[in-house]
């Protein structure tokens, strides 16, 4: 299959120019090295010196081990600066020695970008060690215009902007999009269970993913109780979308609250979840300092409960519907301009985005929207009125936005 350009390399791109290097980490299997190969592609156009390297070899990965020195003696002598594209750099010793060697010795003569798993990036002594030197873009598995990409759909991107424009606009293909859809909720986004031709394959691709993918994580995170670990996901996945109780959590796994901790710090760095923190003017009227927990694939998701079932038939389908919006949020906003509003008298709302200083929007997610009720929300609409309130549903009309606006 042809490369299909993913919109992050039009970011890395228009990066370029800065000094800092550049990491790509995300979880295995979504798309990094796909990536790199996309930007040496254009690197070469534009007639830049480029070389790639795979650390999975073991000849590339004995000198680049050696001593950061090594990589020149793969390097022709140059007198205009030269891009080196390193993939899977977690396999180094020590590669933030390596590369904060080269940046701080060889940053005239080399740009590196570089793809590391999660191995790389969970080390917490990462941020300080490359402070100033990096840039870092994180790769998502496949968002829903990706994913639309993948399955040649790419014309129903047109439809639903239009859907997204105009509330009353009736798109000729709405079934197709609602059933592409209830795909990509059931299965995610990881670029080869997308493509895979039946449901069998991708079921198997998504067992494989999570055996495999989950024994590494706990593996190369150091984490000795993996059983409690695989456990504690799969109550993450059966609780989407709500409040994460460290002390209940701790005292349902007999583990410490500090063992737990370090759970979901590896859960997140490892890109199978995501926290998202209050939103909050006054602490002790709007209690909560507890995080409500969404996944970064759905597929990953419904893997870890077995469940596949039609999405209008699940009795999670509300779950998995709003686990989608904040994918769609997480794709557009910075993940610390997302949060959730809740009260200790059970006033909620999903999702509170701040788009400038004490401003921005909010959403509540339902399945459908005749079960929402205006008046729930009046209190936060009435507090918070440089926020106002959408509603999105996944069975919505001219009542509702489209669930694909944000």
């Amino acid at each position: 299959m042809e490369l299909v350009v993913r919109p992050i390399v039009k970011r890395i791109i228009n990066s370029l120019e800065f000094r800092e290097f550049i990491i790509i980490t995300g979880s295995r299997q979504c798309g990094k090295t796909s990536v790199l190969k996309m930007l040496e592609s254009h690197l070469e156009q534009n007639s830049h010196k480029v070389y790639y390297f795979s650390l999975e070899s073991p000849d590339i990965l004995a000198r680049f081990d050696t001593h950061p020195e090594g990589l020149f003696s793969m390097l022709p002598a140059a007198d205009s600066l030269i891009y080196v594209l390193i993939d899977e750099i977690q396999y180094l010793k020590n590669p933030t020695n390596f590369l904060k060697y080269h940046f701080d010795f060889h940053a005239d003569k080399i740009k590196i970008i570089c793809s590391g798993s999660s191995a790389f990036y969970i080390d917490q002594k990462f941020d300080d060690s490359l402070a100033g030197r990096k840039q870092i873009f994180n790769l998502y598995t496949l968002n829903f215009e990706e994913f639309l990409v993948f399955k040649k759909e790419e014309q129903l991107i047109t439809e639903i902007g239009e859907m997204n424009a105009r509330q009353d606009y009736l798109s000729l293909q709405s079934h197709k999009i609602a059933k592409l859809l209830d795909e990509y909720l059931t299965y995610g986004g990881y670029p080869a269970v997308v493509l895979a031709e039946t449901t069998e394959r991708k079921k198997a691709l998504l067992a494989e993913l999570a055996q495999s993918f989950i024994k590494r994580d706990v593996l190369e995170s150091g984490i000795k109780n993996k059983e409690k670990f695989y456990i504690l996901l799969k109550i993450l996945a059966a609780q989407t979308g709500g409040l994460v109780n460290t002390n209940q959590l701790a005292g349902s796994l007999q583990l410490s609250v500090t063992a737990i901790d370090n759970y979901l710090y590896t859960l997140q760095k490892t890109f199978h979840i995501h926290l998202v923190r209050p939103f909050f003017r006054n602490l002790k009227k709007e209690l909560t300092k507890m995080s409500k927990v969404y996944f970064n694939d759905l597929g990953m998701r419904n893997m870890l409960l077995n469940l596949f079932q039609p999405v209008d038939s699940r009795l999670d389908k509300g779950e998995l519907f709003e686990n989608f919006i904040f994918l769609q949020l997480r794709n557009k906003y910075n993940s610390d301009e997302i949060r959730f509003w809740r009260t200790a008298d059970g006033n909620e709302v999903d999702f509170v985005v701040n788009t400038q200083i004490d401003s921005g929007f909010a959403i509540e997610c339902k399945f459908d929207e005749k079960s929402f009720n205006q008046t729930k929300y009046n209190k936060f609409s009435n507090k918070y009125k440089s926020y106002p309130l959408q509603l999105k549903a996944y069975q919505y009309s001219k009542n509702s936005n489209s669930p694909f606006s944000v």
